[in-house]
């Protein structure tokens, strides 16, 4: 199993004010970005020993106005660790602010030699 989500909330962390990897508790600072590991389990097994390992993302962000540019920014951060972006869409919210949640998903080396997607 890899785990980077560390790594991953240090970087999200180095771009953007308030990141959390529980719901915001923070709304005075605008926008606010959710990120959550959904899943992080062995893809590929051989001799007995995990080769690869599949992780998603799902990240949410909240703003009074446009996600677009901390979507830019959260796609950046994330790009760099090889994670594929899969699915982008805004989601009604019943307050009133704009949401937007995105999946991101890659299948690991589990040696880190390299990284690749899954189709």
């Amino acid at each position: 199993m890899i785990n980077i989500k560390d790594q991953v909330y240090r970087e999200l962390s180095a771009v953007l004010d308030n990141v959390s990897d529980i719901y915001p508790s923070n709304w005075a600072s605008l926008p606010a970005v959710q990120y959550t590991e959904e899943e992080n389990n062995v893809y590929e097994y051989a001799d007995d020993q995990e080769v690869s390992s599949f992780v998603r993302y799902r990240i949410d962000i909240w703003d009074n106005k446009s996600t677009s540019a901390t979507a830019v920014k959260v796609d950046e951060v994330l790009s760099k660790f090889g994670l594929k972006r899969t699915s982008c869409m805004d989601v009604a919210d019943p307050s009133g602010m704009r949401h937007k949640m995105m999946r991101y998903e890659a299948i690991y080396d589990v040696n880190q030699k390299f990284i690749y997607h899954r189709n």
